[in-house]
């Protein structure tokens, strides 16, 4: 507590999260966790000194003394995390996990628990355990009911504590122990939520510590089976099973949404206003999630998604946000908390997002990707869905010509962005395919006429006759690394002599020590972001296809060293400080690793033995039915 105010916030690669599918946390290297969403990780926080050191909450656990070692790591395919002290005199480890029930879909327990075994000789350790509800604006009142069990309750939170250290609490508000653990010995503390009405109850009635133990066994189990179930399991690297772990702890198992990232307000630029909330289920990058997954044989992630984006639209093309809250909610309402003085004074801490309010036209692309996708793979488009399938191509087919927002969510005036009208291209083509494979009834003679119409409308304002490449927007002179993803719409081969001067000249524009970022053209914003991580994968598959592999392998290897030790990405990376920046962990970065290794085990070997590197054949050959010619 004696650091200088800034320097008491970690550095964001310090943080591990962990997940049920239904909370998230993230836990810093020395143990504390400081940030914590239950029952929904996009509900208000129970601890929260990540964005507010003072006023946040936490619970934190370490060693009784400055001087000890830390190392950590991930039971291997699964969300448990192991946190090694070690001192002079002794050494223990740490588990922090949320419980994993057999059927995660119908979970109805929300417990944090953290285990603390002895290795070597005794070591004295800390405790604090300080909620805070509300984003910290409620301090709780705690209360102790004997037998180590203790409630916190306030406002429409409440959580009850059970331990079998002894704790002590706090002028009514904060536990507190110092305690020592023997070798061989086991030390627990489980946190559960509970509605505030039902927590002096759970508090009599209910005691799960005694099963703490199971619990760790269970859920390692779960996440390990979960795992196993990827096709090429025994192929995955480990930053790419680690990846393919973090997605699916993005996801919330009640409705199949996924969402981005588990923070909000972690900033792009340090001591600046770009802060947003990313805890919400994004149709685009959800379908990046769907794809990757569904390569490697997690079908069922791509069904449920399937199931929740046509439940939150009520089957109309109309009503089709960009973005939904995890539970369906559609009103993402933004608003400043300004009581918190954010991440290492990054004001202002925004909860809800003003972007889903935006017009962003790729959104209808990604609705038919998923759709082809499903269609290709050999499952029965129905009736009903092809009713809403056709209704979301003759919806872009009236909004085509309108100026959108983007992929990057611009907050300025709306542009005709070239990302955009090629996933409007893609949206009709999609349903062409659809259409004449299934017999379905449908204008295609009226729809193979649009779609000619936007390509030409990209060739011809949204390609750069003299340079010989496309750019950001209708008659603009920027480049974009969202050109990177032309080819993923089918509207022009990997390989084209345009998509090769095209990468060629985004990496000479937004190549920064190896990183690129997302565009040269201004945004409005005050502050200056990182390197967008997923734009810099986006290129090594570009280059992967393109076959220039040696290239590729550079870039690749470039942007997995701006994983944190236990494989975790954030957004952005601040190339001069070389620390993370933007909310973590963020599942799209983590999504466009996936796919980049799968595009360079492609490339590596045509074989065809290769389990990831056929998924990624599989997605180049989906790519590549372009017809547009140099």
């Amino acid at each position: 507590m004696n650091k200088p105010h800034l320097e008491r916030y970690p550095p964001i690669a310090d943080y591990a999260l962990i997940s049920d599918c239904h909370c998230t946390a993230l836990v810093s290297r020395t143990g504390s966790v400081d940030w914590c969403c239950m029952p929904r990780m996009d509900a208000d926080s129970c601890y929260g000194r990540l964005l507010d050191w003072d006023k946040g909450g936490f619970c934190a656990l370490h060693p009784d003394q400055e001087d000890y070692a830390v190392t950590r790591k991930y039971i291997p395919g699964t969300m448990v995390v192991e946190t090694h002290f070690t001192t002079a005199q002794a050494e223990a480890k740490l588990y922090d996990f949320f419980i994993m029930e057999p059927d995660a879909e119908k979970q109805t327990l929300d417990n944090h628990v953290r285990i603390v075994e002895g290795l070597r000789g005794t070591m004295a350790l800390h405790l604090e355990i300080c909620p805070r509800f509300d984003y910290g604006e409620i301090i709780p009142r705690m209360r102790g009911h004997g037998g180590g069990i203790y409630t916190a309750t306030g406002g429409n939170k409440g959580l009850v504590i059970q331990s079998d250290i002894e704790l002590q609490v706090f002028e009514h508000r904060d536990l507190e122990a110092t305690f020592t653990v023997a070798a061989g010995e086991r030390k627990h503390l489980l946190v559960r939520f509970e509605a505030p009405e039902r927590v002096d109850e759970a508090a009599k009635t209910e005691n799960t510590l005694k099963d703490a133990d199971a619990y760790l066994a269970q859920t390692t189990r779960w996440w390990s089976q979960w795992t196993r179930h990827a096709h090429a399991y025994d192929e995955l690297d480990p930053q790419t099973l680690r990846s393919v772990v973090l997605l699916k702890s993005l996801m919330y198992e009640r409705t199949g949404a996924i969402a981005a990232a588990a923070t909000t307000s972690l900033p792009e630029s340090i001591g600046s206003s770009r802060n947003w909330d990313y805890r919400f289920s994004w149709v685009r990058d959800s379908v990046f999630t769907v794809r990757a997954l569904y390569g490697l044989g997690y079908h069922d992630e791509a069904s449920r998604f399937l199931q929740f984006i046509q439940r939150t639209s009520a089957g109309s093309a109309e009503q089709l946000q960009i973005m939904y809250g995890v539970d369906g909610k559609r009103r993402l309402t933004e608003i400043e908390l300004d009581w918190l003085e954010g991440y290492r004074q990054s004001r202002p801490v925004r909860i809800g997002n003003r972007a889903s309010e935006q017009n962003q036209l790729d959104v209808y692309g990604e609705i038919m990707e998923i759709g082809w996708l499903w269609h290709s793979s050999g499952h029965p488009i129905d009736r009903h869905y092809w009713d809403f399938l056709a209704d979301v191509v003759n919806t872009v087919s009236g909004k085509w010509h309108q100026e959108d927002h983007g992929i990057w969510e611009f907050r300025g005036r709306p542009r005709h962005y070239v990302h955009s009208k090629a996933l409007c291209w893609a949206a009709v083509d999609h349903g062409i395919k659809l259409a004449r494979s299934n017999g379905f009834s449908a204008p295609v003679e009226r729809w193979e006429q649009i779609r000619n119409e936007i390509g030409a409308a990209i060739e011809k304002q949204g390609y750069d006759d003299r340079r010989g490449v496309f750019i950001q927007a209708f008659d603009s002179d920027y480049l974009d690394a969202s050109l990177l993803l032309l080819p993923r719409t089918g509207f022009v081969a990997y390989d084209d002599p345009r998509m090769v001067r095209t990468t060629d000249a985004v990496c000479a524009t937004l190549d920064h020590n190896g990183l690129l970022t997302r565009y040269d053209s201004p945004d409005g914003l005050p502050g200056k972001e990182g390197a967008f991580l997923p734009c810099t994968f986006w290129l090594v598959t570009c280059l992967a296809y393109q076959g220039r592999i040696d290239e590729a392998w550079q870039y690749y290897e470039r942007a997995i060293h701006c994983a944190n030790d236990v494989g975790l990405f954030a957004e952005e990376y601040d190339i001069e400080q070389q620390q993370m920046l933007g909310n973590f962990p963020q599942g799209l970065t983590h999504v466009s690793q996936i796919v980049a290794r799968a595009a360079l085990m492609s490339a590596r070997s045509t074989s065809g033995h290769s389990s990831i590197g056929r998924m990624g054949r599989e997605q180049a050959a989906s790519d590549h039915h372009g017809t547009k010619g140099s």
